[in-house]
């Protein structure tokens, strides 16, 4: 009883945080303020809360790589793919090689092995922070698009990076043959088996649903146990649970353009999920204010191994690591993009503008580690092999820590500072294709409007109510096509589609509020005001 009230603290905690993110200063990152709930949970508690690392990383880590892998945007992800690999490939590997020596080097006590462990669960960014930090500043959205794909692919690839070191750390045993060929095998079947599991599973539920119709919220819920079904089966057979989890994201997101699950679904859907990344994140940073303390005694322990006596030992390391892993970052960024300018412009192609100091520099402080970096570290085992204990285990964890903490802070002053002022590059090519998009859409719905019109009013004798209905609706889809025209009337008619949905919201909140004063009065039944509410609710949604 005691774990399953901690817990509900803990998300009573992440509630209260989004509201007071909200109440002060917003360069002030919402993550920072979860870790000091976290920390105050740990003062006000006498029961601290024992984490299990296969049960925590089974939890948390694959529905958030699962939702990086659905939603991430595919056509960045493929226009600016040799950047992002260079990123999330070559700078991984460098990172956990570079860094692993240099935190050896720089802390004795913590073995070599745990130092590349170290070095790997620092590497993945999260672009939620990053998005979150920006608000007050529109970041490119190219410069986006590079950020989220290098933390899709990064996410995996300094994972499993991780899980090599930790089970060097375990065994005690490394080879460098021995281990390409265990990652090739991890990574095949890793990803055949997100991609063939999802792929099968939604042809068989789109087969169900064609025979016996669609269950809403079993639909959500299969969405839900789908990555954990794809990280437990590709562990099974040999495979990484990680690259599944993000393959069937992937394939996810491509299953979904058959178009086959109905509106409620996506709606409910897309709620769900939403509220299971705000959760998931949420609760993992309070974790970690709620075992700060304890993981802070066990750090100075390892430090004073190194002959260093002073805690303020732990604010330098974690400084020095920050300023590594930046200048490792800015490096990186400023070659990656000057190769791919460089293979740009032999391969005859537009090289885009030169990389400027401020645009790398942006890139680079907006590396911020978040999530994925603590969910992992938190997954160091207990002891090794032979049941001693794990080495430096808490000095590791506080590290990681330090860096997501001075990482967001970081970004949460500097970033805005370095945007303000870029030119926000427009997405014409994207802005015409969706121009367009719309345009066809709306040709196609007057096309069918008007034929089904004709079946409904056929042998009726008051087609004329029919003819007119089809009229109202087909009306709406025209001056959507006309608000698409560069004329000067074109504009009139945006004007007035804007006005008109203005005046649409307000029937809609008029009609709500209606709906609840006659549900309070009894006039209406609490199933049917649900009903009607809901309808309203999904108008307001799709006029917004």
């Amino acid at each position: 009883m005691a774990t399953i009230s901690v817990v509900l603290f803990m998300l009573g905690a992440v509630v209260v945080s989004g509201i007071l993110v909200r109440v002060m200063p917003r360069a002030i990152p919402t993550p920072l303020v979860q870790i000091a709930f976290g920390a105050a949970i740990a003062a006000g508690s006498e029961h601290e809360v024992q984490l299990d690392p296969e049960i925590f990383f089974l939890l948390f880590l694959p529905p958030l790589l699962f939702l990086d892998g659905w939603r991430i945007p595919k056509e960045g992800l493929l226009r600016d793919k040799g950047l992002i690999l260079e990123l999330a490939l070559g700078l991984v590997f460098c990172t956990v090689i570079g860094m692993g020596f240099f935190i050896n080097w720089m802390i004795p006590a913590m073995p070599l092995p745990v130092a590349f462990a170290l070095a790997a669960i620092v590497t993945p960014t999260d672009p939620i922070a990053v998005s979150a930090i920006s608000a007050r500043v529109p970041i490119p959205k190219r410069m986006m698009h590079v950020l989220e794909g290098e933390s899709l692919l990064n996410d995996a690839s300094g994972l499993v990076c991780f899980r090599f070191a930790v089970a060097a750390a375990v065994t005690g045993t490394f080879s460098v043959a021995s281990a390409a060929l265990t990652f090739a095998q991890l990574a095949v079947v890793g990803v055949l088996t997100g991609v063939v599991l999802t792929f099968g599973v939604m042809e068989a539920k789109n087969w169900l649903i064609r025979r016996f119709g669609e269950d809403v919220g079993g639909q959500v819920l299969l969405s839900l146990l789908l990555p954990f079904g794809a990280y437990e089966l590709a562990e099974h057979l040999g495979g990484s649970g990680i690259l599944s989890a993000v393959a069937a994201g992937i394939t996810m997101s491509y299953a979904e353009l058959q178009g086959r699950a109905v509106a409620t679904t996506r709606v409910q859907r897309a709620a769900v999920w939403d509220t299971v990344q705000f959760a998931l994140n949420g609760v993992i940073f309070v974790l970690l204010g709620e075992q700060l303390p304890a993981i802070f005694l066990g750090a100075l322990h390892v430090v004073r191994e190194s002959n260093h006596d002073s805690p303020w030992w732990l604010l330098v390391y974690v400084l020095a690591i920050n300023l590594g892993l930046a200048v490792l970052r800015f490096a990186w960024v400023w070659a990656s993009i000057s190769i791919s300018r460089h293979l740009a412009i032999r391969r005859g192609q537009e090289p885009g503008d030169p990389p400027t100091w401020r645009v790398v520099a942006a890139m680079s402080v907006a590396g911020v580690r978040g999530a994925i970096t603590l969910a992992g570290v938190l997954t160091l085992p207990l002891v090794l092999a032979d049941g001693t204990a794990f080495p430096a285990r808490d000095l590791a964890i506080f590290l990681a820590a330090g860096v997501i903490i001075l990482s967001l802070t970081a970004a949460s002053f500097a970033l805005p500072r370095l945007l303000h002022g870029l030119p926000q590059h427009l997405e014409s090519a994207e802005e015409a294709a969706a121009e367009h998009a719309r345009v066809a859409s709306a040709e196609a719905a007057i096309r069918a409007i008007e034929q089904h019109s004709h079946e409904l009013a056929r042998g009726q004798s008051d087609a004329d109510i029919y003819a007119e209905a089809a009229a109202r609706v087909m009306e709406m889809y025209r001056r959507r096509i006309q608000g698409s025209d560069t004329s000067e009337d074109a504009a009139r008619v945006r004007q007035a589609n804007e006005i008109e949905r203005t005046l649409r919201l307000v029937g809609l909140r008029a009609e709500r509020d209606t709906l609840f004063a006659l549900a309070r009065n009894h006039q209406l039944s609490d199933a049917k005001s649900r009903a009607l509410v809901r309808e309203v609710d999904l108008m307001e949604e799709r006029m917004r």
